[in-house]
């Protein structure tokens, strides 16, 4: 039997001060990722959560508008992803959850993120 070792999960990124890279295709300069502190970023995922979880914007289309990965623009979807391609704090949410599943705050060199898998 061959497991297949692979998962497809979509993502919501905030960067902050603290980010390996402080600039996004939405803050090219990081004028605003600069200024932004962790707990600030993590306070911004709440509140895009609470958007989501409330039924007034999609996961998608919170990703769209909120998330600072060029992944915004598929609407935060990764594609598939198998062991060793994503940082570790990453791929352990992706595949510690079910389909469907949203994680809670993960925490990466990137910045904070909520993440779904989608497959």
């Amino acid at each position: 039997l061959i497991l297949d070792m692979s998962v497809r999960a979509s993502h919501i990124l905030v960067k902050h001060n603290g980010s390996r890279r402080l600039a996004s295709w939405k803050d090219p300069n990081g004028a605003q990722i600069k200024n932004r502190t962790k707990e600030q970023a993590i306070e911004m995922l709440n509140q895009i959560k609470a958007e989501i979880e409330s039924g007034a914007i999609s996961f998608a289309d919170a990703a769209a508008k909120y998330s600072d990965c060029g992944s915004a623009q598929q609407g935060g979807d990764l594609g598939q992803f198998g062991p060793g391609q994503m940082q570790k704090a990453f791929e352990d949410a992706a595949f510690a959850l079910q389909p469907g599943q949203m994680s809670g705050v993960v925490d990466s060199d990137s910045g904070v993120h909520w993440v779904l898998r989608t497959a």
